[in-house]
């Protein structure tokens, strides 16, 4: 499945919100829920774990209960999320729980990855909803913020890559 112009819209808007997390010091991963047919955005989020104390305040997660309280629905299957970093399970999980119709992320995370790297929770036939997945829009740019992030923090000039990031 390709991208739209929408879904770089929406990434790029991403990216953005994902700069801002790594300015105050958090994993520059950022996310955005918008109505699919008319490109109304729902929901934005950035991660916040450090500043909220709070284990689930990934960006999809902020994101998706923003949206979710905008349409005053928890169902968003005429949604689309557009997020920096491949979900992690608990993301993977509140997507198809949420019933998000389209997820479009950036890079892979091979570490925590639950869309495709580690695990394929979003597209599991077991489960009781499957989510349109389309994979690597702006991959390089969200890879590179990542690798800038993690650089600094580890005082490191040398660049490790993103094979060692933690999730969200």
């Amino acid at each position: 499945m390709s991208s739209s112009e929408t879904d770089l819209e929406m990434m790029r808007r991403a990216l953005a919100l994902a700069r801002e997390a790594s300015s105050a010091g958090e994993v520059p991963v950022g996310a955005v829920v918008w109505e699919t047919q008319t490109g109304q955005i729902l929901g934005e989020g950035r991660n916040r774990r450090e500043e909220d104390r709070d284990p689930s305040a990934h960006a999809e997660h902020i994101a998706i209960l923003e949206a979710s309280r905008a349409v005053g629905d928890w169902r968003l299957n005429h949604c689309s999320l557009a997020v920096t970093l491949e979900p992690c399970p608990m993301c993977a999980g509140l997507i198809v729980n949420a019933r998000v119709g389209r997820v479009i992320y950036g890079t892979d995370d091979p570490k925590a990855g639950a869309c495709r790297s580690l695990y394929e929770l979003t597209t599991d036939p077991r489960l009781n909803h499957r989510v349109e997945l389309v994979s690597g829009v702006l991959a390089e740019e969200s890879a590179q913020l990542l690798r800038a992030f993690f650089r600094k923090r580890r005082g490191k000039s040398d660049d490790p890559g993103i094979g060692g990031l933690p999730c969200g």
